[in-house]
């Protein structure tokens, strides 16, 4: 499980400003301040404290206005208007907090949604990244590939990949594989056709075997640029119904380092192994004579 993200000090300060105790405070201040100048018999005090109160006012007229730019303003529902107006009441009440709940995540740079919901935000941020002037438009992801047939599956997803690398930005995806995943005809086959799929998009690929990474490098995640990282916090077991994906908005140059470190350079590169799995593999799946120990040879030398 994820730890919440540390609130700021910005934060903090927008709930101490909007806060009902100091708004009160000030309107209390507001009303007394002009009754105490009118009552005093000094004109210095009186042109000070009505000083004050305009002081008062312009401060609160400016926070007002700051309030609005930061927080969403939502038209609460009158209860009065439904059929059973307690029921209602109940059921608003409870919604009203989860979405509240929800947009204070959002505030604080961190998104957390279930795994059913991935594969539409997993294409929000694509769009966003294409739409947008955010540069680099470069995309760094890393899957944990047990069933390379799901990925095959995500249409919409593998179209906006299209689109990023059409309009000149670019994929490099990693697919993570455990080794005796790798020594196995019927996944070999679907890795390899998976593979080729993504080449055809224009992605660049590469290969690491699971069972060699640190369990920091062993995550699903897919960095967008320098804004955003989509990680799988919790596997859904092949199943996008079930698990959890967190969206973090900040500290993404640390993702975006971890990928690279994963990724390599030179002949001990994640597409160098790629390569090398490739020119042993291929010709053992075309010659449909499936030979075990020599697959295991080539991916023990990975």
């Amino acid at each position: 499980m994820s730890t919440p993200p540390r609130r700021e000090l910005g934060a903090r300060v927008a709930d101490a400003l909007s806060s009902q105790t100091l708004n009160a405070l000030i309107g209390i201040a507001g009303i007394a301040l002009p009754v105490v100048a009118w009552a005093s018999h000094q004109s210095g005090m009186k042109d000070f404290l009505l000083g004050v109160e305009t002081v008062l006012l312009v401060l609160l007229v400016a926070n007002h206005a700051w309030l609005r730019s930061i927080y969403i303003q939502l038209r609460r529902a009158n209860d009065k208007n439904m059929a059973d107006a307690r029921y209602f009441a109940r059921v608003r009440t409870q919604l009203e907090g989860e979405l509240i709940a929800d947009f204070g995540e959002i505030a604080d740079g961190h998104l957390q949604v279930y795994a059913s919901e991935v594969p539409r935000l997993s294409v929000l941020l694509f769009k966003v990244l294409i739409e947008s002037d955010t540069q680099p438009k470069r995309v760094l992801a890393a899957d944990l590939t047990t069933s390379p047939d799901l990925l095959t599956q995500r249409r919409e997803y593998l179209a906006v990949n299209r689109r990023l690398i059409e309009g000149g930005g670019t994929i490099q995806r990693l697919f993570i594989c455990w080794q005796h995943d790798l020594i196995k005809p019927e996944f070999a086959r679907a890795l390899l056709e998976l593979v080729d799929h993504h080449r055809s998009l224009g992605v660049q690929c590469a290969i690491a075997v699971r069972d060699r990474l640190r369990a920091d490098q062993a995550v699903d995640f897919v960095v967008i640029a320098n804004a955003a990282v989509l990680v799988e916090e919790e596997q859904g077991d092949n199943d996008y119904r079930r698990g959890r994906s967190s969206v973090y908005f900040k500290q993404v140059e640390r993702w975006a380092g971890r990928f690279e470190g994963t990724w390599g350079h030179g002949s001990d590169s994640a597409p160098f192994a790629l390569a090398a799995y490739e020119s042993a593999i291929r010709p053992l799946l075309v010659a449909g004579a499936w030979d075990e120990q020599a697959a295991a040879r080539v991916v023990g030398g990975l």
